[in-house]
């Protein structure tokens, strides 16, 4: 049986806790920053866990994540 394949572009952008929580950085925070509030910029640092809905499609990208 062939190893499987990790997306690329999900191991760049995601990792796995050791808990098994799906961790990425907060969304809006790419470009368009002159529209945001400061408010809203000041709560979208650093990272969060993903939704379950969301981390179930991510495990998937990454089959020899822990």
């Amino acid at each position: 049986m062939p190893k499987m394949k990790t997306k690329s572009s999900a191991k760049k952008r995601f990792k796995v806790s050791a808990t098994g929580k799906v961790i990425g950085s907060q969304a809006g925070k790419q470009h368009g920053m002159i529209k945001r509030t400061n408010k809203f910029i000041r709560n979208a640092r650093g990272t969060t866990a993903l939704s379950e809905p969301d981390a179930k499609i991510i495990k998937g990208f990454m089959p020899y994540a822990r």
